[in-house]
């Protein structure tokens, strides 16, 4: 079997660590009472680390001002650096992925986490405490402060995330905040996954059926677990059923039927998850990670790591909040120059298809006449006659897209990512190009891979050769390619390749 470029990275990037991404509630979907939300495990773990956060400070203020072990010239104050200190933990928890659902996941992964990101933090903290110090009469043992703050945070942060993943386990025996799943495939496999997947009830999958691969594959009914369809009716079946999770279990002789498998899960916030020997031909190119000695490898894992994902959104809003800014007077210079060439608006806006499928108004500089798209939706070709005077030398310069800075300020878009596309088209190319829709796990961007690398879409074939691009990018997204992405963008710039 030939998987695309992008798909095969993804593989390569593969973990089995059984993560859920969580699905969207749409209307008419009947979802499980028990069903914890992400939204609400965050909050919970929010409140948990508030608590254990704050019990170390005070433990560790105890200790260093009221102990007697530490000589203290003058008694610091205590709420305000308490407060101070809860929201820098807070914050870093975030950017390492602390604060990402850890859904029936490796606790011991988590506690390595809580170590590396405690052990650079409270050497982050110490140093503010030993600013803040500075010019007082204290004689403070550095290293000691180090070491009791360390091993004070460890253990109540720790012992508090335990606690709480111990209940949370408990919670999905008994059957409360269990995930409901599908188990895709052929008979036998099937069955087998299914007698599995009920001994580890604290993994929490609620598996509601099976769904049959057609003809001679077809899945029998398991125990008290129906057959509700086939690969066609599959998408249908998660909406109704309020499906969160995905489980795949192929025949070698049906592996040809994985990418079909994927593509009609595009669109639907669902974990996709494969029993791992269907991939000895990447065998050795994914780690494997087993929680209660129960292997399922990821298909879709997460595509930034936390701290970059952030990063990424931040540079966003910072970057197009200056470029709106310190631009302004050549914006309202090309606004001038467009109203004296041509008859019509000075800012396009169009429907565009963001990030999960969510329509939003994307805003450039009119380029064309007013009345180009009189005859419907076109792409642009060379040389388009419905281009303005004015709008060719935009388009050179890219400085038609400008404008799109307040959809990235808004968060509809952000600097670096697919195009995004109109509702018809997507609609159009969903049908003809596999894997289309994997686009709209991303934000779309004002430039991206696709567009340094390609051409602009004047026929299908062209935007399959982006399609892949696009993929590529979204498998290997990380800070490093939106660098190597935008220098790129910088140069097409300056050597005037738009149109």
């Amino acid at each position: 079997m030939v998987f695309p470029s992008g798909m095969l990275r993804g593989l390569r990037r593969m973990s089995l660590r059984p993560t859920i991404t969580p699905a969207v509630k749409k209307e008419g979907v009947n979802l499980s009472l028990g069903v914890m939300s992400k939204h609400r495990e965050i909050v919970i773990l929010f409140l948990a680390d508030f608590f254990t956060i704050c019990l170390g400070w005070t433990v560790y203020f105890l200790f260093r001002v009221r102990s007697g072990v530490i000589d203290v010239g003058a008694e610091p104050d205590f709420w305000v650096p308490m407060l101070a200190v809860y929201l820098f933990w807070c914050i870093l928890f975030f950017a390492v992925g602390l604060y990402r659902p850890w859904y029936a996941a490796s606790r011991f992964d988590e506690l390595t986490l809580i170590f590396k990101t405690i052990t650079m933090g409270s050497l982050i903290v110490f140093f503010l405490v030993f600013l803040d110090d500075a010019g007082k009469p204290t004689g403070t043992n550095a290293r000691l402060l180090i070491a009791a703050y360390w091993v004070i945070m460890l253990v109540s942060v720790s012992s508090g995330r335990m606690l709480l993943r111990s209940l949370q386990r408990q919670m999905l025996i008994a059957g409360i905040g269990v995930h409901n799943t599908l188990i895709v495939g052929s008979s036998e496999r099937s069955r087998e996954l299914f007698d599995e997947v009920e001994k580890y009830p604290a993994l929490g999958y609620k598996i509601v059926g099976f769904v049959g691969l057609g003809g001679r594959k077809q899945v029998q009914h398991h125990r008290h677990l129906p057959v509700l369809g086939g690969l066609d009716d599959l998408p249908g079946l998660l909406d109704r059923q309020g499906i969160k999770e995905v489980l795949i279990a192929l025949d070698r002789a049906d592996r040809d039927r994985l990418l079909h498998i994927v593509e009609q899960c595009n669109g639907h916030r669902v974990g996709l998850k494969i029993v791992p020997d269907l991939y000895d031909l990447v065998s050795g190119m994914a780690r494997t990670n087993q929680i209660y000695g129960f292997p399922l490898i990821e298909i879709s894992p997460q595509l930034m790591p936390p701290w970059e994902e952030s990063t990424k959104r931040l540079l966003d809003i910072a970057s197009s909040a200056i470029v709106l800014a310190v631009g302004l007077p050549l914006w309202l210079l090309i606004a001038l120059a467009i109203k004296i060439d041509s008859h019509g608006p000075v800012l396009y806006r169009q429907e565009r298809v963001g990030k999960d499928g969510v329509c939003f108004k994307i805003v450039k500089f009119r380029s064309m006449r007013s009345d180009a798209e009189q005859k419907g939706p076109q792409w642009a070709g060379k040389k388009d006659p419905r281009v303005t005077r004015l709008g060719k030398i935009l388009r050179q310069l890219h400085l038609d897209e400008f404008p799109q800075m307040m959809n990235v300020l808004k968060g509809d878009m952000s600097l670096i990512g697919p195009r995004p596309e109109r509702p018809v088209f997507v609609e159009k190319l969903s049908k003809e190009i596999p894997l289309y829709t994997r686009r709209l796990r991303v934000r779309p961007g004002i430039t991206g891979w696709a567009q340094v690398r390609h051409a602009y879409d004047e026929t299908i074939d062209d935007v399959r050769k982006k399609v892949q691009y696009d993929l590529f990018y979204i498998e290997n997204m990380s800070l490093r390619m939106d660098l190597k992405i935008a220098l790129n963008t910088i140069y097409h710039i300056l050597l005037g390749r738009g149109r």
